[in-house]
């Protein structure tokens, strides 16, 4: 079924009014989970709203914190998040590294003690409707064995690039296994089977069966080890610049508070050479002819906007009976 909009928006915002949140921090919070499904990130829209809340009930996010600093030197700083809403606190930092870069070309804000920031696209778009390049990641909590490893230590630690354009951005946004932990979970939900092998079941076979891959802890890096290796540097980079957990850290805890996070911003020369050049690598890229007869190549972020458009015009497509659970809160 679809819902508009606005009354997806609506019904979260009523839920976290219930829950202590100030009014303005309701609205972005809501406008953010109603934006994610809007553009098809289910997962981290409505799908993701119930777990949210129960991580607000169990005191593991805290709706009136805000996040102060802590550090930081030239274009960098370091920042706390105080366990606030992460959703709050990456708004936050990616319009600080805006500012930053706005003033000297780059800024890099750092954060720890944050919490999970759903879509992590969304702080992409941020940047590249303000005209910047935008780069950020996060580590998480163990999900992911290393190469050639059966227990997960690696975070499924999502990386976003975008690049601004006028005709509409283009904003990668990555999870480092091939499919998230979020889009397994659908798929189990859906009993639908993966296009493509997932991960591992309990034998070390790839399937494409999510229930199994779920149950064996064993979601598939992209590039194999390749994506094993760039998991691991992103936990580093993230620990280290935030002066923060590590994944390893937040596993103990079983639960995915307290993460780290980094907010890249790069300022790009407003000319024709950069507008051009962007036309040009995209144009040569879609330039190569389709696997099959009516298909077609996109650029990161395009089929987002065509979702978008289509939401906007004929309501937002809900899963009902998450739908529902979320109007019992």
């Amino acid at each position: 079924m679809r819902i508009p909009f606005a009354k997806l928006k609506s019904e979260f915002k009523r839920v976290l009014l219930s829950l202590d949140f100030t009014d303005e921090k309701a609205e972005k919070c809501a406008t953010t989970f109603a934006e994610n499904s809007r553009d098809g990130v289910y997962t981290h829209g409505l799908n993701r709203f119930p777990v949210f809340i129960d991580m607000i009930k169990q005191g593991l996010i805290k709706p009136d914190a805000e996040p102060t600093k802590v550090g930081g030197f030239g274009a960098i700083e370091q920042w706390d998040g105080n366990l606030a809403p992460g959703i709050l606190n990456a708004t936050f930092c990616m319009n600080r590294a805006i500012e930053l870069a706005k003033t000297n070309g780059i800024g890099c804000i750092a954060i720890k003690n944050t919490n999970h920031w759903m879509r992590a696209g969304t702080y992409g778009w941020q940047a590249a409707d303000a005209g910047m390049i935008g780069i950020c990641f996060t580590n998480t909590i163990a999900n992911i064995p290393p190469w050639g490893g059966i227990d997960p230590r690696l975070g499924n630690n999502p990386l976003v690039i975008a690049v601004p354009r006028a005709e509409g951005n283009v904003v990668l946004d990555m999870a480092i296994s091939q499919y998230s932990v979020g889009k397994l979970q659908q798929y189990k939900m859906n009993n639908e089977q993966l296009p493509l092998p997932g991960g591992y079941d309990k034998d070390g076979k790839l399937s494409t069966d999510p229930t199994v891959v779920l149950e064996a802890k064993r979601a598939l890096p992209i590039g194999f080890w390749k994506g094993s290796g760039l998991s691991l540097m992103l936990d580093l980079l993230a620990s280290i610049l935030s002066q923060g957990n590590s994944t390893g850290k937040i596993t103990q805890s079983e639960k995915e508070s307290g993460v780290s996070q980094v907010f890249i911003c790069i300022k790009p020369q407003d000319n024709d050479y950069t507008a051009n050049i962007i036309e040009e690598i995209l144009n040569y890229t879609k330039s190569s002819r389709p696997e099959y007869e009516g298909g077609s190549i996109s650029y990161p972020g395009e089929n987002t906007l065509k979702t978008r458009e289509k939401s906007l015009a004929k309501g937002v497509l809900v899963d009902d009976r998450i739908w529902q659970k979320v109007q019992a809160l």
